[in-house]
């Protein structure tokens, strides 16, 4: 029975720390919409990856990694800055691509980009810590029951990407050229923005 909670509350906090709004949901929306739902849940799939892996350091309490994300996590905001606006710049620049030839297709790059892009931000293990403790999980286990935890969480973060992907996917329908070209220059614009964001609370703790 307590890994049936376990796996729950790490469910939960899955869930809870991959909803809010950032750049990977810009990403999961734009390819969904431009590729189809299977990019969008490959996209979802590499941020869930990524979830997972910082849930587990939280999880597991590896503090030497935890020490070094924190020591480490301005130059990390830095890279991920930089890389934010670079692939914002991209959007911006991009070509209209008709959107009755855009073929629902699934590159390796979709999970690979946004399981990077996690990785560009330390302050999840952080957010993770917080949520842990929030839902009485801060105590150390055993690493059998750790397991069903991590488990949790990446069904919690996957299914919010499924739930994202299933929503934007029911309408995409609905959109034509002009309104793709002019998600794509919004999620040019919002990508950058969050890229400038990172670099500016990079810059604050050099």
């Amino acid at each position: 029975m307590k890994e049936l909670d376990l796996l729950w509350r790490g469910m939960i906090a899955g869930f809870v720390i991959a909803a809010p709004v950032g750049p990977v949901n810009v990403f999961c929306m734009q390819r969904t919409l431009a590729r189809g739902w299977r990019s969008g849940l490959a996209s979802g799939f590499g941020a869930a990856a990524g979830d997972t892996l910082y849930g587990a350091v939280a999880g597991f309490s590896i503090t030497y990694i935890v020490d070094f994300l924190v020591r480490e996590q301005a130059r990390i905001r830095l890279f991920g800055g930089i890389l934010l606006v670079a692939i914002g710049i991209s959007y911006l620049l991009r070509g209209p691509q008709p959107l009755h030839a855009c073929k629902e297709r699934v590159a390796g790059s979709d999970l690979l980009s946004t399981f990077l892009l996690n990785l560009t931000n330390p302050t999840v293990v952080l957010s993770f810590l917080a949520v842990l403790a929030a839902l009485g999980l801060a105590d150390r286990r055993p690493w059998g029951l750790t397991l069903f935890l991590v488990g949790g969480i990446f069904c919690g973060s996957m299914s919010w990407w499924i739930v994202l992907c299933a929503a934007v996917n029911h309408f995409r329908d609905r959109f034509n050229d002009r309104s793709l070209a002019m998600m794509n220059r919004i999620a040019g614009l919002a990508i950058g923005g969050f890229g400038v964001w990172l670099f500016v609370l990079s810059r604050t703790r050099l």
